[in-house]
């Protein structure tokens, strides 16, 4: 497959939708120099090609009612396999994440909830699944005063 190439409208295009992916295409067109036609027809080559792979929403959980997060370190028998260690938080909707990693912890899990009661709650579930062997947690790395994290979702190619 050949190298894409992207010109200087093509990566400020890029900018613009990283800045705020629900600008208007006329907007965007006014700020290249493009036509809002030639702006989508660009952003849908970009999106064909795999360089845009979805559209972000930020989301102030705090106002969600989960003001507090947390990484837990996760340790697992050693037989335990990776994809058993990755899916640990499968189905339990306040893991936001869980990341494997090569060493002692096995992973870490960011974990998303209202107060402490529920984070205790949330590690018994994950010590209770039986492949978990220890648990210890850990404080977030610092945010600003408005925590927000990136959820993003992946183009359908459904049409």
């Amino acid at each position: 497959m050949a190298e894409l190439v992207l010109d200087a409208a093509d990566q400020m295009i890029l900018e613009l939708l990283t800045e705020n992916a629900r600008r208007t295409l006329g907007d965007i067109g006014q700020r290249v120099g493009l036509s809002a036609p030639a702006v989508k027809r660009r952003i849908d080559r970009l999106e064909a090609a795999g360089v845009i792979l979805g559209y972000t929403t930020r989301l102030d959980h705090a106002k969600l009612g989960r003001p507090l997060e947390a990484f837990t370190e996760l340790r697992f028998s050693g037989d335990a396999r990776v994809d058993a260690i990755a899916g640990i938080g499968a189905g339990i909707p306040e893991v936001e994440a869980v990341f494997t990693i090569a060493g002692d912890p096995d992973a870490l899990a960011w974990i998303r909830v209202s107060d402490v009661h529920e984070l205790k709650r949330v590690i018994d579930r994950l010590r209770g699944s039986g492949d978990v062997i220890g648990a210890q947690q850990r404080r977030p790395p610092c945010r600003a005063a408005s925590s927000t994290i990136q959820v993003t979702t992946p183009l359908s190619r459904e049409e």
